[in-house]
This record gives structure tokens, C-alpha cells and sequence, in this order.
């Protein structure tokens, strides 16, 4: 019994703790938008934004809605977006994505499907996250989701590189046993800016 409790008081001696966030740069961060493609942020439907704080950064569509129904096109169930963002970066700091904020309106009426699908990652690596969340009918209500990175786990631009920040998003509805007679919708836009995607940069100082 004492071995076995020295041996996990061991272990948790030998833990290495996560180095904290470094406080964000000085001066104010901007953001270049690359390229924009995708049905759900047509060209002059998305705006990126970047708090004063440098602690996030805001993108707001006012065109991204995927639908089902008697008034919808063969190609409307599904809506994506990607964006292809420079993050203009002072010298010697580097950044990471820590958590992700989605957030939308959906319709959806009984036996309908909505589905919204994220991931993000840094041009010439891999997807640092994907994820995807769904909500069955009947439903008419905001929706958010929330999407956490452990410390551990935030992956950081690369020092000294030149690699743009990748976004891809997806709105999907299927219309599965609903009454084909009526529309079911899921949104991500907001004509008056208040509905926006939000995303938390975690900050780091480049090794010298």
C-alpha cells in the first residue's frame, strides 16, 4: 500500500504543467482576408474583425443559411465556407486558437436534421481541430456551440514562418421524415452584425 502511494505521488511529481499564455503583443493585430470561397459567404458576405484587446478575433456573415422545402434550391441543404486569412503578427510573438464560439438560428420542424461542421488550421498542416455538432426537430431557437482546446493541445503558428490561417465551416439540413411541404432552416448570418463567429487566440513569445 505505501509503495503504491509513493509510486502515484511520483507520478504526479513528474507531471509536466502546461507553460500559460503569454499576454497578447502590443499595438493593434490585423487581419488580411486572402481568399473567400463557398455558398454560405459569397464575395462582400463575410467581415473578420479583431477585438482591441488582440484576445480574439470576429467573423460575421450576413448570407449563410442552409434550407430544406418547397422553396429551396437542389444545392441549398448544404452551405460551407472557407476563408484563407493572413494574421499580420508583430515580430516575435506567435499565436494559436484556443476556443472557437459558432452561433446561429435555427428552424428546424419535426423529423428534420441540422448539423454545423468547424475546423481550422495553419496553411501546409494538418486540420487542428474538426468537429461537428447536431440538433433534431422540431426546433426554433438560437443555437451556439462552443469549441475548446486543451492547453496542451493548442497548436501554434510556427516562428519565423509564413503560414495563413485557414478556416472551413459547414451548415447542413436534412429533411429526413418532416413534412416536405415546409421549410426547415439553419443559419449563421445576422443582417444586423449581432450574430458572429468568435474565435480566442492563446498568444506566445517566440524563442529568441
Amino acid at each position: 500500500m505505501i509503495s503504491t502511494l509513493a509510486a502515484a505521488a511520483l507520478a504526479l511529481s513528474t507531471i509536466v504543467v502546461p507553460p500559460a499564455a503569454d499576454p497578447p503583443p502590443p499595438g493593434q493585430i490585423t487581419i488580411d482576408v486572402v481568399t473567400v470561397n463557398g455558398s454560405g459567404c459569397r464575395a462582400g458576405t463575410a467581415a473578420i474583425a479583431v477585438s482591441p484587446d488582440n484576445k480574439a478575433f470576429t467573423v460575421t456573415y450576413s448570407d449563410y443559411l442552409a434550407q430544406v422545402g418547397p422553396q429551396s434550391g437542389p444545392t441549398d441543404f448544404r452551405k460551407n465556407c472557407q476563408l484563407n486569412l493572413k494574421v499580420n503578427v508583430p515580430g516575435g510573438f506567435t499565436y494559436g486558437i484556443a476556443q472557437a464560439d459558432y452561433r446561429g438560428f435555427a428552424h428546424l420542424e419535426r423529423g428534420a436534421k441540422g448539423t454545423q461542421k468547424a475546423s481550422y488550421y495553419f496553411q501546409g498542416m494538418s486540420d487542428n481541430d474538426q468537429r461537428s455538432k447536431s440538433w433534431n426537430g422540431a426546433l426554433s431557437d438560437d443555437w451556439q456551440v462552443t469549441h475548446k482546446t486543451d492547453v496542451a493541445s493548442i497548436i501554434y503558428h510556427p516562428c519565423g514562418a509564413k503560414r495563413n490561417f485557414n478556416i472551413n465551416t459547414e451548415l447542413r439540413v436534412d429533411k429526413g421524415t418532416s413534412d416536405p411541404k415546409k421549410t426547415s432552416f439553419m443559419a449563421m448570418d445576422s443582417t444586423d452584425g449581432s450574430i458572429e463567429t468568435i474565435y480566442h487566440f492563446s498568444w506566445k513569445k517566440c524563442p529568441k
